[in-house]
């Protein structure tokens, strides 16, 4: 089994919290939409702005592909 020894750059850490923030936000819109298909009443609307965690999530997750990128393109 392979261990990895190195420490996660900063960009490693804006993937990985992009990717819970996105999740959340995923869940988020799910619990959100369904009471539109279940017939039931609509959350207020301040809820489906917490939907746009699926956005920030894809937002900081792209941030840490580039600053890897950079980071490995950099001698």
């Amino acid at each position: 089994m392979w261990v990895n020894t190195e420490t996660p750059s900063a960009g490693d850490l804006l993937v990985r919290i992009g990717g819970i923030v996105f999740l959340l936000g995923a869940v988020a819109t799910l619990v959100t939409v369904a009471p539109l298909f279940l017939g039931t009443d609509p959350f207020p609307a301040p809820a489906y702005f917490v939907c746009m965690l699926m956005a920030l999530g894809f937002l900081l997750a792209a941030a840490g592909v580039v600053r890897t990128a950079l980071a490995q393109r950099a001698p």
